[in-house]
């Protein structure tokens, strides 16, 4: 048996779906205690349920009463008038656009607007893994694999943004070839975490998506317009301050180290000095650029390309989170449609159940995990790009 246990995996085809209802039990458990034994609102270890969502509402609130969002002082004390713990603060550093998006959340009680956010960004979520499942033709136990699936339940959990984006971005890269305006569009709308944008050039532009690459840009500037135009033309210079105080705070650990899943916070986590964390994170960000430009040159745009886009966005940035990795959903499907190479199946069933356990090990044990796991899953994926025939009236794939 030896090697070939993992090199095949062929054990996974027979116990995947016994797996995957275990996680899922697993998470519903999980999520039905936390609500269960909470009281008022409050979970047995004192946080609000929904954690950073609070920050979103308190934005909303802030902007129906003319007050400024990116004043920390201001937020901090509306935000502790509705819950106030020991030394908890649930800072606000998304971009004016995101703004749009919290307002009407603000006319909202906490609990109610809770409630419609998780709703509404998780059905949006959920088609497109339909979408991105149908394309592929993959026939997939929808409930049962998104049950399963840990980073949904961590997502649902903070309230966090992370449906929305992955949404965006998912349906967005899968859309570049047939419908290149709408995904554009859709790109430019998940511009509300910048940091996930960054490397989608360095396969559009080789691959002469300029239709996209236009209406990206295009959705880009119109929505800095409106945010200017409904909240005021100094959100932008009062949000780039505070976009300087996150970058402090991201550097002195404010978020700690255990809970992000870069390989910047990795380094920090195991002893490096913070010049060298940075240096190592912006090399792993250049290989990556190497690895999707040289998977683009050449060819079109393909699953394949967009799957590769997605992973390296997650691996490229230095702040990224546990719930941000409900984007893997998209090449994971990817995978799963084109059948099992060798040393494949174990990756992506690790790449599948680590968010899981990645912050508890990193935390407890101070082993960070996850971004080897995404850079094996990256490397697994470029390969693909690489191997993959160019789709109907592209150039030939190269050797």
């Amino acid at each position: 048996m030896g090697l070939d246990f993992l090199r095949r995996a062929d054990w996974l085809d027979t116990r995947a779906r016994g797996y995957a209802v275990v996680l899922a039990v697993l998470n519903a458990g999980v999520l039905v205690w936390l609500v269960a034994t909470s009281h008022d609102g409050i979970d047995r270890n004192g946080f609000l349920l929904g954690t950073d969502f609070l920050s979103f509402w308190t934005s909303g609130r802030m902007l129906h009463e003319g007050g400024d969002v990116y004043d920390a002082a201001a937020h901090i004390a509306i935000q502790r008038a509705f819950f106030a713990q020991d030394g908890a603060y649930t800072a606000f550093f998304y971009p004016p656009p995101f703004l749009l998006a919290c307002w009407p959340l603000g006319a909202l009680g906490y609990f109610p607007a809770l409630a419609l956010w998780l709703s509404a960004t998780g059905a949006l979520f959920v088609a497109a893994v339909r979408l991105w499942a149908r394309d592929a033709r993959l026939t997939l136990p929808f409930r049962l694999a998104l049950a399963a699936f840990p980073p949904v339940l961590i997502t649902i959990t903070h309230g966090q943004t992370s449906f929305l984006v992955a949404a965006l971005l998912g349906v967005g890269a899968l859309l570049v070839r047939r419908r290149p305006w709408l995904a554009g569009i859709l790109i430019g709308l998940a511009a509300i975490k910048p940091q996930f944008g960054l490397l989608l050039p360095l396969v559009l532009l080789p691959t002469a998506e300029w239709r996209t690459i236009a209406a990206a840009a295009l959705t880009i500037g119109l929505l800095a317009l409106g945010a200017a135009l409904a909240f005021g033309p100094q959100v932008w210079p009062e949000w780039l301050t505070v976009s300087g105080q996150a970058q402090a705070a991201m550097s002195e650990g404010v978020v700690p180290y255990a809970k992000m899943q870069s390989l910047f916070a990795a380094a920090r986590l195991l002893g490096a000095s913070l010049p060298l964390a940075y240096a190592l994170q912006g090399m792993l960000a250049l290989a990556i650029a190497g690895g999707l430009a040289w998977a683009s040159l050449g060819r079109r745009y393909s699953p394949a390309l967009a799957s590769a886009m997605l992973v390296g966005a997650l691996l490229a940035t230095p702040f990224v989170l546990d719930y941000d990795m409900v984007l893997l959903a998209f090449p994971l499907i990817h995978l799963a449609a084109g059948g099992f190479h060798p040393w494949e199946k174990p990756i992506a069933a690790l790449a599948f159940i680590a968010p899981a356990f990645a912050r508890p090990l990193a935390m407890e044990a101070g082993i960070p995990i996850m971004p080897l796991v995404l850079a094996a899953l990256f490397v697994l994926l470029v390969k693909r790009a690489i191997e993959t025939p160019a789709p109907a009236g592209g150039p030939p794939a190269r050797e």
